[in-house]
């Protein structure tokens, strides 16, 4: 009787770890990251409390291509063809250990959702808008090959995705015959101001066989009285998340890119403005009382190439050029700045997860009428104390 007992627990434990093995074979979660550090050189680095003095600059830096971050991401199958979806990503700085995104502790992207395979995505929470994920692509920056330091200008037209849209609820569809879109809109999470600090975005992608086309839009609504500022709405101000201050933002964009092998050309036009503006994001925060004006917009124009002389080895380059109007509390404040960019870049895979690189960024201004905001500055770096700006970078990355 004792030993029957036995054996039916047996069993039953047997059965149990089997039914919780099929219904785990159903799920999967995923650690994810990316370790990215180099050794940096700048020109005309501004020296501490100076926008004036500068020097040259050695230092050590994390993140030169790709931001560094860990995350989860993770799945489950309901069935039917739809599946539960998650993700929790962080960023931090190599070189400090340092969270980044103000210390946020997911503050690169945090959402859950539902998919289908049949229609689309549908998510909830902090997120990318459109222009992350139909236009950048195309470009040198954000999720191409040259990364951060190739970023435009103050990152105005969030091509290198330094924005997210917090209490977001957003959808993108499947591929139909190469045709994708979707459209998401941020809440402003603020009684009484549904509009102060909401923000929406919508966006569209077609490939054809080597050949892609995208275009994307992105509207931050905010109020135009400084007093009444939300700062933790679609855009915290809090975590440095915000490219600028001040009245409604609106970014469009559209991109082509053709492909040959691993290697590709594309072109980049994009467009942004805010109104009643007070900040910008500089030197890798938001320098609130930078600008004072009625607006400030801007337009880039980029071309970029990277070819695979080796499978393991590729040279890349991208030139940029952005013209700028800012709108200042008097025609003498006022300045029509344009800037000339250029990003050259030599990358050596050691596999498919690790690659060492060697790239340089060369950025001048004109037309900036003196006002330091107006001064060279190259992705989160330092600024320059004048007009033009050279970095150098060497580093290693790791993607896991």
């Amino acid at each position: 009787m004792g030993c029957g007992l036995i054996k039916m627990r047996y069993l039953a434990a047997v059965s149990a770890i089997v039914v919780a093995g099929a219904a785990h074979a159903q799920s999967s979660v995923t650690l994810f990251g990316i370790v990215d550090t180099g050794l940096v050189y700048q020109s005309n680095a501004r020296v501490t409390g100076s926008t004036t003095q500068g020097a040259s600059l050695y230092s050590m830096q994390s993140g030169n291509l790709s931001t560094s971050r860990f995350g989860l991401r993770g799945s489950e199958d309901l069935g039917g063809g739809l599946s539960a979806v998650f993700w929790l990503e962080n960023g931090f700085a190599t070189n400090t250990g340092a969270a980044k995104n103000g210390g946020d502790l997911f503050g690169r992207q945090s959402w859950v959702g539902l998919r289908s395979s049949q229609y689309g995505t549908l998510t909830l929470g902090r997120q990318y808008d459109f222009m992350v994920d139909y236009v950048a692509p195309m470009s040198a920056t954000g999720s191409g090959f040259g990364g951060n330091l190739a970023d435009h200008p103050y990152d105005n037209d969030n091509l290198n995705n330094d924005m997210r849209l917090n209490n977001s609820i957003k959808f993108s569809s499947v591929s139909f015959d190469g045709f994708k879109a979707g459209t998401m809109f941020a809440f402003s999470n603020d009684a009484g101001q549904f509009s102060n600090n909401s923000a929406y975005s919508m966006g569209a992608s077609y490939s054809y066989g080597a050949f892609n086309a995208a275009a994307a839009y992105v509207q931050v609504n905010r109020t135009a009285n400084p007093a009444s500022a939300n700062a933790v709405g679609a855009v915290s101000t809090g975590d440095g998340d915000a490219l600028t201050t001040g009245g409604n933002q609106q970014i469009f964009g559209a991109g082509v890119q053709y492909k040959f092998g691993q290697s590709s050309v594309g072109a980049i036009w994009t467009h942004s403005v805010t109104y009643n503006v007070t900040g910008i994001w500089q030197g890798g925060s938001t320098s609130i009382g930078a600008l004072n004006g009625s607006y400030i917009k801007f337009d880039n124009f980029e071309l970029n190439g990277r070819y695979f002389v080796h499978p393991n080895f590729s040279l890349g380059a991208s030139y940029t050029y952005t013209t700028g109007a800012f709108g200042g509390t008097t025609a003498a404040t006022s300045a029509t700045p344009h800037w000339n960019q250029v990003m050259a870049q030599a990358d050596y895979l050691f596999s498919p997860t690790t690659d060492v690189y060697l790239e340089g960024v060369y950025q001048r201004v004109s037309g900036g009428n003196g006002n330091p905001a107006f001064d060279a500055s190259i992705y989160s770096l330092d600024p320059s104390s004048n007009n033009q700006q050279v970095v150098v970078s060497v580093g290693m990355r790791h993607r896991f």
